[in-house]
């Protein structure tokens, strides 16, 4: 990872989390709606959250996405594979081009501590100028706090469930990224 040439925007997510909250999502909202919930639209989720993170339509730029994983596929987002359908694969957007790499967790370390290395790697890394983090808020986001806490040379943007204390960072709450990628809108939730 250390030869990779990165993008000045780079999303690390941890894809088994962002699944389990799009399911707790789907759940709770067909059942306030009174419909069916399709699986989140993963682009529309990545535009989503880069623009959560502070990148403007007009500029342009890349963003690089980083997925790590436990298990082979998401069950509530399309494209699910993150080997036939993440991994390797870049889509336009209007934010510029998109690349996605997946990675997964091997047996020979802990989940919490692969994603700490690859941010590790991204803190180091000079062209890396903003980074958008989505760990699994209920296992290791305090670790990850304490790592950007140090950083001071990006734009750093947190997004979770619940807000956030403390930091080096920006925060934004990640369902309403994730309500935009199932298709629920404002407009369904005034009616409520």
């Amino acid at each position: 990872m250390e030869n990779v040439k990165w993008s000045e925007n780079v999303i690390l997510v941890d894809g088994d989390y962002i699944d389990k909250v799009a399911f707790d999502l789907i759940v709770n909202f067909e059942r306030m709606l009174m419909r069916r919930i399709p699986n989140a639209d993963l682009a529309r989720w990545i535009e989503c959250a880069s623009l959560d993170g502070g990148m403007k339509p007009d500029s342009l730029s890349d963003v690089q996405v980083i997925f790590i994983h436990s298990h082979d596929r998401m069950q509530n987002f399309a494209p699910s594979s993150f080997a036939d359908d993440i991994n390797g694969q870049a889509f336009r957007s209007a934010l510029g081009e998109v690349m996605m790499t997946a990675y997964p967790v091997e047996p020979i370390v802990a989940k919490d501590d692969f994603f700490l290395q690859i941010l590790d790697v991204l803190k180091e890394a000079k062209e890396v100028k903003r980074l958008i983090l989505v760990p699994d808020a209920e296992s290791y986001i305090n670790k990850v706090k304490t790592t950007v806490s140090a950083i001071e040379d990006k734009n750093i943007t947190l997004l979770s469930m619940q807000p956030q204390t403390g930091g080096n960072f920006r925060q934004e709450i990640l369902g309403y990224s994730l309500m935009n990628a199932l298709g629920i809108h404002a407009d369904e939730l005034e009616r409520l």
